[in-house]
């Protein structure tokens, strides 16, 4: 196992690691849209929060030598229902024609205010 972590991505705040390998498989911890850069939590549109939640994911995956393309499954966690159809058009935008499986779960509140978090489960790039 080979626990990941990068200064281009969240430190984590509780007892966990951003991403695991194990078996050339990259199991990431939920994203939420906090900006590494900041030390303010800059809640932002849903938009916003997504983009920043694919950035974090992205640099993740990229430390763990995999991408986008390579994710196997994703979960979604939202605040409200209400917003799946505004966060499913900024995941298209993201994943393109790559369509790994999803679940999409309605929660109520999230960490520091945040609408949005993200986990995934993705191939080492071989």
């Amino acid at each position: 196992m080979k626990f990941i972590y990068s200064d281009k991505i969240p430190t984590p705040k509780g007892h966990y690691s951003p991403a695991v390998v194990h078996n050339d498989i990259v199991y990431v911890s939920g994203q939420l849209p906090v900006a590494p850069d900041k030390e303010s939590h800059e809640i932002g549109t849903i938009e916003e929060q997504f983009d920043q939640v694919i950035k974090n994911l992205k640099n993740v995956l990229e430390a763990a030598g995999s991408n986008l393309s390579h994710i196997l499954r994703v979960t979604i966690y939202v605040s409200d229902i209400e917003l799946w159809g505004r966060i499913n058009a900024v995941y298209s935008d993201h994943f393109g024609e790559h369509r790994p499986a999803r679940t999409i779960v309605p929660t109520r509140d999230l960490h520091y205010g945040y609408h949005v978090e993200l986990d995934a489960i993705a191939a080492v790039i071989k």
